[in-house]
């Protein structure tokens, strides 16, 4: 036995000097380099020696043998969890279960959600769909995991069976020396989620805490459309950095985005736009317990019907919390942004297509663990032609 492993093994026990008896073996002096340690496992049942009184140090052990010490030991609650994965088809073999390499098993998990919603258009109709989403997380090893994510979308508007069922994601996320990255199809949300906010093909790195810097290069993958509209302004890519700061109970940030290469399309007419270079500032701090206020301003290079910024300012009190039941949260939010920054909007609710601004209201609550219910109201207003956009929606989502 390895000097190194004798004595890794009797700090993992962590048996004391008192609970042992002295020379359990006969060639094992006193003075031997591992004389404390190996009376210390001998003491806790670990080791027993050959039945002649003997240890036998010199000799080589299989590894049937060395299955059968780590299993007590593991039995001793000694934490040796890389033995148990180096030695794992023995103690398989001996039928031992062990938490620790059962632990292996869950390296990988899966969770997921199924959500209903139902949204009236107003004027424009209904649309009510199912949609589920399986998550899988995998660790990779200390510093690097993997998330992956299959989507699959029921339309219930109709008897056609229109449904679709995709990989909205999969990704890697770790640590390259002091920097966070993320690589893959990944999460992007920008500005809060009013400029930004859906899954992109690229990688994020970032740098700090309560002062961090974050970089980002992307293809964007599934970008935004107003309802029933003949408007579209889509990128190829997307690339930028912010800085987000907290101090104390504030947060702020401050952020440059570009969006290349965008096609504006109108109806028949189409033309291939410039760069979208936009300039963003946010704000968010509590006014009171669980009451808290956000503002985020943008201003894009690119005037869309004679408007190129943006206003969004909410407010929020509490927020339902799936683990517990009874919780409820109440919110509202006030908009008014040119189209140009609106690429993939995080609203629910259907938007203008030529920049809109109005409100939303909205309320959510856990009706039982992982049942989760939610209502929002948005009354929007198309800038250019003044039209009125109004949507009630619903959902409730069961989270596993």
């Amino acid at each position: 036995m390895k000097k190194s492993l004798v004595l890794a093994m009797a700090m993992a026990l962590g048996v004391t000097a008192s609970a042992y008896a002295a020379n359990p073996f006969s060639d094992v002096p006193a003075g031997h380099w591992a004389y404390d340690s190996i009376n210390k496992l001998a003491a806790a049942g670990v080791i027993e020696g050959y039945g002649d009184s003997t240890f036998g140090g010199d000799k080589l052990m299989t590894r049937y043998e060395m299955a059968q010490i780590v299993a007590k030991a593991m039995a001793k609650g000694a934490n040796v969890d890389k033995l148990a994965a180096e030695f794992a088809d023995e103690l398989d073999n001996l039928g031992v279960r062990v938490a620790n390499l059962e632990k292996k098993a869950d390296n990988v998990k899966i969770t997921g959600n199924i959500r209903y919603n139902y949204a009236d258009y107003d004027e424009d109709g209904y649309a009510t769909k199912l949609r589920s989403r399986i998550w899988v997380k995998g660790q990779i090893n200390d510093d690097w995991t993997y998330t992956g994510m299959l989507e699959n979308i029921q339309n219930l508007k109709d008897n056609a069976g229109n449904e679709t069922t995709n990989f909205q994601r999969a990704y890697v996320d770790g640590k390259i020396g002091g920097l966070a990255v993320e690589a893959g199809r990944l999460p992007l949300t920008l500005v809060d989620g009013n400029l930004y906010d859906t899954r992109a093909d690229g990688v994020v790195a970032s740098y700090g805490k309560d002062v961090k810097v974050t970089g980002f290069y992307a293809k964007p993958t599934n970008q935004g459309k107003a309802l029933s509209s003949t408007v579209d302004l889509e990128y190829d890519n997307v690339y930028g950095a912010k800085v987000d700061a907290k101090f104390g109970a504030v947060a702020a940030t401050a952020g440059y985005t570009v969006f290349q290469d965008g096609t504006f399309t109108d109806g028949a007419f189409s033309e291939k736009w410039d760069d979208n270079k936009i300039w963003n500032v946010g704000v968010a701090f509590d006014l009171a317990k669980d009451l808290n206020l956000t503002a985020n301003y943008m201003d894009s290079d690119q005037e869309i019907y004679g408007d190129d910024d943006a206003f969004v300012i909410g407010l929020s009190y509490a927020g339902a919390k799936a683990a517990k039941e009874g919780s409820f949260g109440v919110y509202g939010k006030y908009y008014d942004q040119a189209r140009s920054t609106v690429v993939a909007h995080t609203m629910n609710g259907a938007y203008g297509n030529h920049g809109f601004k109005g409100y939303m209201v909205g309320a959510n609550y856990t009706f039982a663990k992982n049942i989760v219910g939610a209502v929002e109201y948005y009354d929007l207003e198309d800038k250019w032609n003044h039209s009125d956009i109004n949507t009630l929606w619903s959902q409730v989502v069961f989270t596993f």
